[in-house]
């Protein structure tokens, strides 16, 4: 009999790489190459998921793309450091690319780097053309490699909805076909119903928060399932 082998990564969440192992295999975390959406009211822990996957993939030499549209490069640094983890080093040494779409319109002033690149949520176009900057650096440091969109939910506050579809379309095809693990971050609610459904479709895996439950609505190689999990200082743990 074959068995067909789902390489799984670390997910860096206490628990979940348990409840989504494979049952012929044992092994579990997030299928590699594929793109997860992590979904869910507001405040639930879905910017903690991603610190969390990203910090797991660094700690492990495994670089990171990331995308920001809801907060800056500073409130990253922020957050990641209130859970103990520093970014600095990380940035330093290259593994750490990050695509700020949202401090510019602040008006805060940006100076482009090496690993570091401004765009706009008003502009997915030029989002998109910093995306392949970036995806082309982050790949030739390491065959694999994790990337984070956080969120979808500024995009489609400033753009049509469908073309935020076509931009998250386009954005896991170019992560993949350069052997990327994608994570997409949405909150539930901010696009009409229909979208949300097409938002499902285009990605491999599903994941809900709702503040009490973790719920696998979908996941490759995984069944569905569903746990208790709390947010510590230590970031999100499953009970």
């Amino acid at each position: 009999m074959v068995i067909n082998l789902i390489l799984r990564i670390q997910s860096g969440i206490p628990g979940l790489d348990e409840i989504t192992a494979d049952s012929k295999t044992g092994m579990g975390g997030i299928p590699e190459n594929t793109a997860t959406l992590v979904y869910g009211p507001p405040k639930v822990g879905k910017s903690i998921f991603c610190y969390q996957f990203m910090h797991s993939g660094l700690s492990l030499d495994e670089p990171c793309l990331y995308v920001l549209t809801d907060y800056g490069i500073k409130q990253l640094q922020q957050n990641t450091s209130d859970f103990g983890w520093d970014l600095d080093n990380y940035i330093d040494k290259e593994m750490l690319y990050i695509v700020d779409a949202i401090s510019s319109i602040s008006g805060t002033k940006i100076i482009n780097t090496e690993n570091f690149s401004s765009s706009s949520v008003h502009n997915p176009t030029d989002i998109m053309v910093k995306l392949g900057v970036g995806t082309r650096y982050i790949s030739q440091r390491s065959p694999r490699f994790r990337s984070i969109l956080d969120s979808l939910t500024t995009l489609f506050a400033f753009n049509q909805e469908l073309l935020i579809v076509r931009v998250l379309t386009a954005y896991i095809m170019r992560i993949r076909e350069a052997g990327g693990t994608a994570l997409i971050t949405y909150t539930e609610g901010s696009a009409d119903i229909k979208v949300e459904t097409m938002l499902k479709a285009v990605v491999d895996n599903v994941i809900k928060l709702d503040g009490e439950y973790l719920t696998i609505e979908a996941m490759v190689g995984c069944g569905q399932n569903k746990a208790p999990y709390k947010i510590t200082n230590e970031g999100i743990i499953i009970d």
